[in-house]
Order: C-alpha cells, then sequence, then structure tokens
C-alpha cells in the first residue's frame, strides 16, 4: 500500500502542519508508524483529511462530520483509482464518483468540491469552491486552534487564552477541549483541567481521550475511586486504549485487587504487541 509522509501532505493538501497536527490530534485520521516512528498516511487518510479541513470550514458541526467521514473512509477505496475521484455537494449529500460509478455519504448541506487525480505517477488534489459574496470571517475556532499549538512553545497562557477562545466559538471542538485540560494539567492546575474535561464532555459527548485524560487528572488529586471510573468510561468507548487498561492494572494492583490488575495488564500487553508487530 502507497503511503504518505507529512511532507506529501502538505505539498498534496497545501495544509499546514499544525492544521495536520490538529486533525490528528482530533481524531479525523490515524496515521502508521514507520519503522523510525514517523507518520505515515494512507490514500485514504489525505481524502479524509481534506474532507475534514473542507467541512470545517463550512461550519458543519463536529458530530455530523464525524459520521460522514466514517461512512466516507469505508467507501474510500484503499489505493488511488487511475480513473480519479471527485468528491463534491449534490443536494444535501455528499457524493463521491469513482469513474462512472458514484455513492453517497450520510446527509446534510455540505460544502465540498474535490478533484483527486493521478498526474506523472503523483497525486494531486484540486478543490472547487464556491464564490460567496461576504469574506469569511478573520478568526475561526480553527484558527484559534492553530494559533494556540505555535504558541504552546513560547507563550503557555496566551495558548490556554487561544484555546478557551476556539471552544468558546464552537464548543463541540474535542481537540480544543483536549489540548486545554491538558496545558492546564501540565501547569499544575489539576483543579482547572478536571473542570475543563468534565466541561467537553458535556459538550462533545463521550471522548476516550477526554475521559482517559480526566482519569489522569483525578488520579493527581487523589480521587482514586473517580480515577478508575473515568479508565472504565474511556475503555468502554475504545477498547483498544492500551494506556487506560496500563493505569486500570496499575490501580487495581494499588488496591489489591489482583484478578482485576491481572486483567488489564494482559490487555494491555496484548495491545501493545499487537501494535509492535505492525
Amino acid at each position: 500500500m502507497q503511503t504518505f509522509s507529512v511532507q506529501d501532505v502538505e505539498r498534496v493538501l497545501r495544509l499546514s502542519r499544525s492544521t495536520i497536527r490538529g486533525l490528528i490530534k482530533t481524531g479525523f485520521v490515524q496515521p502508521a508508524r514507520g519503522p523510525k516512528r514517523q507518520l505515515l498516511f494512507s490514500f485514504q487518510d489525505l481524502i479524509v483529511l481534506r474532507a475534514a479541513r473542507a467541512l470545517l470550514e463550512a461550519k458543519i458541526s463536529r458530530r455530523r462530520i464525524n459520521r460522514s467521514l466514517e461512512d466516507l473512509r469505508r467507501h474510500l477505496p484503499e489505493q488511488m483509482p487511475l480513473s480519479g475521484l471527485s468528491i463534491s455537494a449534490v443536494g444535501d449529500r455528499v457524493v463521491v464518483r469513482d469513474g462512472k460509478n458514484h455513492f453517497q455519504v450520510d446527509d446534510g448541506q455540505y460544502v465540498l468540491g474535490l478533484d483527486v487525480s493521478v498526474e506523472n505517477g503523483v497525486i494531486r488534489v484540486v478543490e472547487h469552491k464556491e464564490a460567496v459574496a461576504e469574506s469569511a470571517p478573520a478568526e475561526t475556532a480553527d484558527d484559534w486552534f492553530d494559533k494556540a499549538l505555535a504558541l504552546e512553545d513560547t507563550d503557555l497562557k496566551a495558548a490556554q487564552a487561544a484555546y478557551e477562545r476556539a471552544v468558546e466559538l464552537e464548543p463541540d471542538y474535542v481537540g480544543a477541549w483536549i489540548n486545554l485540560g491538558r496545558l492546564l494539567h501540565s501547569r499544575h492546575d489539576e483543579k482547572k483541567a478536571e473542570i475543563v474535561y468534565r466541561r467537553g464532555l458535556q459538550e462533545c459527548g463521550a471522548n476516550p481521550v477526554l475521559m482517559f485524560n480526566l482519569g489522569v487528572v483525578l488520579e493527581d488529586l487523589g480521587k482514586i475511586d473517580d480515577a478508575i471510573e473515568a479508565y472504565q468510561a474511556a475503555l468502554s468507548e475504545d477498547p483498544n486504549m492500551a494506556d487506560g487498561h496500563f493505569n486500570l492494572a496499575r490501580l487495581y494492583e494499588a488496591q489489591g485487587k489482583e484478578q482485576h490488575a491481572i486483567r488489564h495488564l494482559g490487555q494491555y500487553r496484548r495491545l501493545v504487541s499487537t501494535s509492535d508487530s505492525r
């Protein structure tokens, strides 16, 4: 299967590295890792990344985007077809055309038009945007999220404010809630981090990363039973979250619950072994 590096994604899709990182952290794609731990994207990842960005810019709700991208990935071929692909909005549905064939993805009012082709063995993605009467807002939730990512290395307070602005503009922006809580936790403000993670779960619904991070914060606050509950909730959403099994095994062992500890430690080892063998 052909794979693409981060540099390939930047060049082909014209996305900034911070935007790519944001879309990965939000969970829209889960790229593989190469022998040197470098990110490797599939053809499907490329199309899902660009579709996600276009749908975010169109102000589609994140829950609708997640459903649409799941359907899109299921219908995309593993390799780029020589006939190319065309992804566009037809009526109230997203339609993907592969040569003469086409299928519809989810429903909703989308602003999306992508043509994907192969030229001299190189994938080319062209986006078609309709003219709009008014210029787009200068700063969207994505703009603030990208600013926050860039500021994390230089100004943590400004990064925190930028994440707060992102969730203010888009309350179900799960990636911004995750990063905001992580930032507060790294600054040893566990109480505020707990509030942020709980607020994020209220706005975004059951998200395994939010639940797991909440568990880590609750551990640091000494709320062990609540932490166990949070890890269990994370695993109910994502049973393959290795770190969740490891943390539960550790906490159960400390409580003398050997059977529970052994079960979760076994799950952790199985998942890590499977991941290393890929």
